[in-house]
């Protein structure tokens, strides 16, 4: 699954209205700069909340965007996912 220009607004959407939350990104193929102000965007979000928005199984490109971006300190990352997953980017 890609997270980009397209299908960056509905993933901001469903992640907006939640508390804490996880996002299962094992099947996260791409991303790009979209995708990942949405990401981020979530994250100020649940922050303003008072809740975190965590981010699990990442793939080598999304660590590689965090990294370059210096954006991973704005999540929590688990290594895999969890059964209580309730969003996948």
């Amino acid at each position: 699954m890609d997270l980009d220009l397209y299908s960056a607004p509905t993933v901001r959407e469903a992640l907006s209205d939640h508390g804490r939350v996880v996002v299962d990104c094992s099947r996260l193929s791409f991303i790009d700069c979209t995708g990942l102000s949405a990401l981020l965007a979530a994250a100020r979000t649940a922050k303003a909340k008072g809740t975190e928005l965590r981010l699990c199984a990442i793939s080598r490109a999304l660590a590689r965007l965090l990294r370059l971006s210096h954006t991973a300190g704005a999540f929590t990352i688990e290594p895999e996912p969890t059964s209580r997953t309730p969003h996948r980017p």
